[in-house]
């Protein structure tokens, strides 16, 4: 084993590094959620303001057909969204290809190799397109289910915007960071997307109950 690195696995006494490391983790969606909080407040008030919605502890929320540039929208992140996957999906065939892997021990014996002659660093690069995508899909799915009650709660076309078209963006960036093997930039876009997945189910909440 090469002297800058060790075995994976839990350490008897969890080190400085490993506790800041679990703050971090178990604040990071709250902070994220302040943040998608903060900017809905921001559109409620807008509304209030403008006089274009009634909230109030007594009020009930506006439930209208979503209008068409608000459609507009969902389809332009419908679009970042299928691109992402087709990206994903062709890079993981591109990989196959290049390192002779196949999907399956039937296709493995009827082109007559050995899945256990393929190298660890083509596994380690299949793995990773693989927690790609699988990222990716299990996201796209609580989009799909927040974003339809959103649409139809009469949000603002800016807030509209800012939380489709910046997950589409934000799943866009992870892919290829993810892919790139760009830690940070792959973070960053996380949050991205993740927050604007707080801003479409806080909405809901925020028309309904306040």
């Amino acid at each position: 084993m090469p002297a800058h690195t060790r075995a994976a696995g839990p350490t008897a006494t969890p080190t400085k590094r490993q506790r800041m490391a679990r703050r971090f983790i178990l604040a990071y969606p709250f902070g994220l959620i302040l943040i998608a909080l903060a900017v809905s407040g921001l559109a409620m008030s807008g509304l209030a303001i403008s006089g274009l919605a009634v909230v109030g502890p007594s009020s009930a929320a506006e439930v209208a057909l979503p209008q068409r540039p608000h459609l507009h929208l969902l389809g332009l992140a419908g679009v970042l969204l299928l691109a992402n996957h087709i990206w994903l999906m062709t890079a993981t065939e591109l990989l196959r290809l290049k390192h002779g892997l196949q999907a399956t021990p039937e296709e493995y014996a009827a082109r007559g190799l050995d899945p256990a002659a393929v190298s660890p660093a083509a596994q380690t690069e299949l793995t990773r397109h693989h927690n790609a995508h699988r990222n990716a899909t299990e996201n796209t799915v609580y989009f799909a289910f927040l974003a339809l009650p959103f649409l139809l709660l009469s949000p603002p076309f800016w807030l509209t915007a800012l939380w489709l078209l910046g997950f589409g963006l934000g799943r866009l960036g992870h892919a290829g960071a993810f892919l790139t093997g760009r830690a940070g930039w792959r973070g960053l876009f996380m949050s991205l997307s993740l927050t604007c997945l707080f801003g479409l189910a806080i909405w809901p909440l925020l028309t309904l109950f306040l």
